[in-house]
């Protein structure tokens, strides 16, 4: 009996064995590719006609469907010929698919008549996308009162296309450590070089009402070439913003720092055009593919397939992205975006799958990039969440070992493997440090990028900025600067910083020194967000009226060349002591006390009224001797508190100065200066109030428009250095929120309101004109204009202040305001001239008729954006 159930359990394995061979031979798999380059063909349809089965290929052109004699197959995807094949005694169960561009159809498109006009009108593929853009309201998360779930993203950073001749290099065949960290790309088939790896494991939280969401950061792991700098999170924080997460349910989607319009957004029927491809499974799903893309391909948008659930519930079950070839997008020469949606046990539709590949291409003479984000989201839950999960104000908390987490951690969230360049970045970065003269090359590639030079590994001082070590001005002639700063290697809250400076005419010498106590631990410098800090610094130096208003150093070399004499300058000897506390939230105070002594010099004269009775304009009547001889010092001794709040606002930090990132977040800013008199010598007592405010506007495909108003009031009498100047810049290189064409304290008011409107089109209007479309210049439109008033009590020209020991005579060169008449100031620009020129005609509308006025002037920038 024994032996005949051995034989039945034996006989049994075996039939399974049959059966699961037979299983597995019914199945055609392959790969789709095309037919000239040898590239991969993602998602595109394979189909049995007529018997309603059918497949799509995934991101690297593999697929699998049912083995059927006799029924035919047909591969297609947009931009390529259809191929069928009988599938017969002839066909394996491995194919290779090459599918040929179809150019005859290109060709085609470009001549046919107007019958052929893409139409919104009784067309099938627009009406089922208004179903699916009025559905995605019914499957959004925030109508949940609750929500929760677990991130893991992975960002690497790599070089593409690595060719099989470049590895036969021998410096290459010499360096196996190298050649081994080189693997073949999932996603584009080259051959690439992990450079940098950046992961992340957050938990999102969200809760209705009150509608709040956190983001908090479990563990994070950064490694590869960003270690070599000291300021290396500029990297990831970039990489972060520029290839940001993708929600196609929202109408606009933020990428490479710019809005696409969303396949399924509000928008999206006028600016894009659909097409219906097919049905087929997508995951054992029954789908409607449609194929999409812009109406002007050189527009900032999308072009892709959209899988959308053959039934009521028009849910999105895949969506892939590119970017038209045509697109004026800079330095993106291939960009996919792949989504999966997938549904829970209880019916809802969530994100699972965010991937992202783009291709990088500088210039032909720097070896080409590839940034690979990939995107899992799982563990989706919505019980109600604690309260206290939801205190503070900042959007995104870091657990404390975030940073520290092991392969424990690692094991349990990671849900994409490390691929093997990734794996051994350390080994790979420590290899690269042994190279001879590489130390050389790493330090001249940290001074040119951070623009200071290290003293150390770690660094505890670093020299610098280099960029104010030479430079020029109207009192000194040739002007030469060392600096230096201390870092956290030295100490995590106490930094020191200075620099001595010498002019070669004014035989001038200067300096400033810097102490800052940071009150929360910093990795690099006192400037990293949040700020919370005192800090107290001494400096004797020279500078005109109108540097304050400058966003980098005043004896920066590239901004030290003007566009008109400055000889109108002082030299100031500065204490000050300030305290600065940001809170995650976006809100900043600043409290500070100053004292300062100013000495004119140059052209520039302090004379009190009550002095001299003549008029300062008429130069003939005081020769420059007697004048100086009557030029007083002023001293001024003041308060000053900000309060300012910029919601959503990123940087990366540098070790110059801390820059936005994201320039979408508005800026609200409101301050007040009380001056005190008899205070540590303070000559006078005034008040001066100011607010601010900016925002951007993004016009969807028409660029976008940013708004900045400004305005404040001096309450008391004061002399002409306290009053109301206007925010202008001297120099050649463009700089936001300045008046390009306004000179040196040329306008004097003690109350003034500004406002500035620009509108970078992104080039909605040059993309539609022949020939001229193919430099991808964008076009760019600025106005500005200034109010002021000068009250009787300020005016030194009034009778009645002929003899105040106040107010002080005006500069030649500096007028009253008509408060009748605002300043205008329109400029025209050309942006993205060989992608990193900008350059702007500006031209002043009114008050030209003062002497010395400069009517149009030309001003530009170096700036690298997608």
């Amino acid at each position: 009996m024994v032996k005949y159930l051995e034989k039945f359990r034996i006989t049994y394995i075996v039939l399974l064995l049959l059966m699961f061979a037979v299983r597995l031979n019914a199945q055609i798999t392959g790969n789709i590719l095309d037919d000239e380059t040898g590239e991969s063909i993602p998602y595109a349809s394979v189909t049995y006609r007529g018997h309603n089965i059918a497949v799509a290929s995934n991101i690297n052109g593999y697929f699998s469907i049912e083995r059927h004699d006799g029924w035919q197959l047909t591969f297609s995807v947009v931009g390529y010929v259809s191929k069928t094949v009988t599938v017969n005694a002839g066909i394996k169960n491995s194919l290779t698919i090459r599918l040929k561009p179809d150019n005859k159809t290109l060709k085609e498109v470009t001549v046919r008549t107007k019958r052929s006009r893409y139409s919104r009108k009784n067309n099938p593929a627009v009406e089922l996308m208004k179903k699916v853009i009025a559905a995605k309201k019914k499957t959004n998360l925030d109508n949940r009162d609750y929500y929760q779930y677990n991130k893991y993203q992975k960002i690497t950073l790599a070089f593409n296309d690595i060719t099989p001749a470049k590895l036969e290099e021998p410096k290459l065949k010499s360096k196996p450590w190298l050649i081994s960290q080189i693997e073949k790309c999932q996603y584009n088939d080259k051959l690439i070089l992990p450079l940098s790896v950046d992961e992340t494991v957050t938990q999102i939280l969200y809760r209705k009402h009150p509608k709040t969401e956190k983001r908090i950061v479990k563990g994070q792991n950064s490694s590869g070439v960003n270690d070599l700098f000291q300021t290396g999170d500029i990297l990831t924080t970039t990489l972060k913003d520029v290839f940001t997460d993708v929600n196609i349910y929202d109408d606009q989607v933020r990428l490479l720092q710019y809005p696409f319009t969303s396949p399924i957004g509000k928008d999206a029927i006028g600016f894009y055009r659909y097409y219906i491809m097919d049905t087929l499974f997508v995951d054992r799903d029954r789908c409607i593919h449609l194929h999409f893309l812009p109406n002007n391909q050189q527009d900032f948008g999308f072009r892709g397939d959209i899988y959308v659930m053959a039934d009521s519930s028009y849910q999105v079950k895949r969506c892939e992205l590119t970017i038209p070839k045509k697109s004026d997008v800079n330095f993106v020469e291939n960009l996919r975006v792949l989504q999966e949606f997938r549904q829970l046990p209880d019916s809802t539709w969530v994100l699972t799958q965010d991937d992202m590949v783009a291709e990088l291409k500088i210039a032909s003479f720097i070896q080409k990039a590839i940034v690979i984000r990939t995107t899992r989201m799982s563990d989706y839950a919505f019980d109600e969440l604690p309260r206290q999960l939801f205190k503070g104000k900042a959007p995104e908390v870091k657990e404390a070992n975030a940073m520290m987490r092991g392969d424990d951690f690692w094991k349990e969230y990671r849900q994409v493997s490390l691929t093997k360049g990734e794996s051994s970045m350390d080994a790979f970065v420590h290899n690269l440090e042994q190279i001879k003269g590489f130390k050389y090359i790493i330090f001249g590639a940290k001074a040119f990028i951070e623009n200071f030079v290290e003293t150390g590994n770690p660094s505890k001082v670093d020299i610098g900025p280099i960029n104010t070590m030479v430079s020029n001005n109207g009192i000194d002639g040739f002007r030469m600067r060392a600096s230096a700063q201390t870092t956290a290697n030295l100490n995590k809250h106490w930094f020191f910083s200075g620099y001595y400076a010498h002019g070669f005419e004014s035989h001038k010498n200067y300096y400033k020194g810097e102490v800052t106590y940071s009150f929360n631990k910093k990795e690099y410098l006192p400037r990293e967000f949040p700020k919370r800090t005192l800090t107290f610094s001494s400096t004797y130096d020279v500078a005109s009226p109108s540097d304050k208003f400058m966003r980098t150093d005043k004896d920066n070399v590239f901004t030290s060349f003007k566009w008109t004499q400055v000889e109108k300058m002082m030299f100031y000897n500065r204490q000050e002591l300030s305290f600065e506390r940001e809170e995650d939230w976006g809100f900043k105070t600043t409290v500070a006390l100053k004292t300062e002594e100013n000495e004119a010099c140059g052209d520039m004269y302090f004379i009190p009224l009550g002095k001299y009775s003549g008029s300062m304009a008429d130069g003939t009547q005081l020769s420059p001797a007697d004048m100086r001889a009557m030029s007083r010092r002023m001293r001024t001794t003041e308060v000053r508190g900000e309060l300012r709040f910029a919601p959503g606002e990123t940087y990366i930090n540098t070790k110059q100065r801390r820059l936005k990132i994201n320039l979408d977040a508005p800026v609200f800013t409101i301050s007040h200066t009380l001056g005190l008199k008899n205070v540590l010598g303070g000559d006078y007592s005034y008040n001066y109030t100011e607010a601010s405010i900016y925002k951007r506007f993004w016009m969807n495909s028409w660029g976008k428009i940013d708004c900045y108003v400004r305005g404040g009031i001096q309450w008391e009498k004061v002399p002409f250095p306290l009053l109301c100047m206007p925010a202008t810049n001297l120099s050649y290189i463009i700089q936001d929120q300045t008046f390009q064409l306004i000179n040196n304290m040329e306008f004097l008011n003690d109350r003034f309101a500004s406002a500035e409107i620009s509108w970078d089109l992104n080039g909605k209007i040059f993309n539609r004109i022949p020939l001229l479309k193919k430099l991808k210049w964008r076009e760019y439109i600025g106005f500005k204009c200034l109010w002021g008033e000068l009250s009787d009590k300020n005016n030194p020209y009034l009778p009645q202040n002929a003899d105040s020991p106040i107010l002080m005579h005006f500069p030649e060169t500096s007028h009253v305001m008509n408060p009748k008449e605002p300043y205008y100031e329109l400029s025209l620009g050309i942006h993205n001239i060989f992608k990193i020129v900008h350059v702007e005609y500006v031209r002043r509308l009114n008050y030209n008729d003062y002497p010395g006025v400069h009517k149009n002037g030309v001003r530009f920038m170096i700036r690298m954006t997608f």
